[in-house]
Formats: structure tokens, C-alpha cells, sequence
């Protein structure tokens, strides 16, 4: 019994060890790049497309929405609800360390890459690689389009800082399903999205939970389906 015991804790200190090894190349990764997304992210704010062109109202509201907790935590949040279990620099994180990425033992790096993220690069800096990174869907011509401040562009005939209240809470309500979710073809789901977006920016609700990504706190009573 001993020795199962003692072989049952070596394959635990070795799985343990081996997860921390893959955590800790992402890191790596990540510090080992910090230079270029530094010099990226200063590219696009010069540019006008980074997080300080968004007003403080509207980064208000997309950090609501995104990632909560996102001022305050380094890389990881499984506190506040509605956040879900992907950060805005996880997110990012795998866009960056990753051609595909599919959740598994990729998760380990990815987690690693973020946190690495967070040591080397300035909220401001990280936010202005994921608003030019996340996924927003198709324009009018069924192209598809990367990038928050080119969506607005796209959509709307204007940048970001000329959007009205009612369009960039449009807008914030695209990246969590880019594939179904757009402005050229409206639909309940899309006008679901908005309407529980708009109540949480304006205090009248809070998500039911850390997995509530879709607002269902929000949701009002003829409002009860989400894609997905």
C-alpha cells in the first residue's frame, strides 16, 4: 500500500511539475516579446486606435461587459460575476501565442502568457492589442473584420469616439458571438444582447454569476434565450 501510495505522489509531483513547466513557457513567451507588443500597441495608439481614444464612459461600459475585474487583477478573475473564465489578457493571450487554439492543456500556456502579459505590458497597452485583435464579425460585404475600432469604421461610417451611446453598446455586444451577432442583420438575439447591456450600464441589474457572460441577470421576462 506504501508504494502505491508513494508512486501515486511521484506521478503527482511530476504532473504538477510538468504543468508548471508549460505555464511557465508561455510566461517566458510573453516577457521574451514584450518589446514588439510594446512597440504595437504604441503603433496603434499613435494611429488613434488604441484604449485611450475610447471615452471613460465608453471604456466603462466595455470593460462591464468584458472583463470586470480587469483594472485590478493580473492576468486571471474568477471573482466577479459576469466576468466568465477568460480575462481580456487570457483572451488576448490567445491571439497572440497561438495560430489555433483549443481549450485543454493549451489553457496552461495560455494562462502562463497572460500572466506574462501582465508582468511586462500596461493595461493600457494590453487592452489596445485586444480592441485591435477581437473578433467582430462580418461587414456588409461579408468580409471579416478584426479589430473593435475597425468594426465601428465598418459598421458605422466612424470611429469609435464619434459613436453614439446607443451604437457602442451595439458594439460592445458583438465579440461574444461575432459569427451571429451583427448589426446588418438584427434580430432578437442582437436586440436581446443591447437591451441587457444597456440595463447593466445604467445600474439596473447585475449578472447572476462568475459564467453569466450572457447577462441573464439582465435578461427581462420576455427575454429568456441566448445563442449557444
Amino acid at each position: 500500500m506504501r508504494r502505491i501510495i508513494l508512486t501515486a505522489d511521484i506521478f503527482i509531483a511530476l504532473l504538477v511539475m510538468a504543468v508548471l513547466a508549460y505555464a511557465g513557457k508561455g510566461y517566458a513567451d510573453a516577457r521574451g516579446h514584450a518589446a514588439d507588443f510594446k512597440a504595437r500597441a504604441a503603433q496603434l495608439s499613435d494611429a488613434g486606435a488604441g484604449a485611450g481614444a475610447l471615452s471613460p464612459e465608453q471604456l466603462r461600459i466595455l470593460l462591464l461587459v468584458e472583463d470586470p475585474g480587469f483594472v485590478r487583477h493580473k492576468g486571471l478573475d474568477l471573482s466577479n460575476k459576469g466576468a466568465g473564465l477568460t480575462t481580456i489578457t487570457q483572451s488576448l493571450s490567445k491571439r497572440l501565442a497561438f495560430q489555433e487554439f483549443h481549450p485543454g492543456l493549451k489553457k496552461i500556456r495560455q494562462t502562463g502568457f497572460a500572466i506574462g502579459l501582465e508582468s511586462s505590458l500596461t493595461k493600457e497597452e494590453i487592452l489596445t492589442l485586444w480592441l485591435d485583435t477581437v473578433e467582430m464579425g462580418r461587414d456588409a460585404n461579408g468580409q471579416w473584420i478584426t479589430g473593435f475600432h475597425r468594426a465601428s469604421e465598418a459598421f458605422y461610417g466612424k470611429p469609435v469616439e464619434a459613436l453614439s451611446d446607443a451604437e457602442f453598446i451595439e458594439l460592445v455586444s458583438l465579440p461574444i458571438a461575432p459569427g451571429h451577432l451583427n448589426p446588418f442583420r438584427r434580430g432578437k438575439d442582437l436586440d436581446d444582447r443591447i437591451q441587457r447591456i444597456a440595463r447593466r450600464a445604467a445600474g439596473e441589474c447585475k449578472p447572476e454569476s462568475v459564467r453569466d457572460v450572457w447577462l441573464e441577470g439582465c435578461a427581462i421576462q420576455s427575454d429568456v434565450s441566448h445563442v449557444g
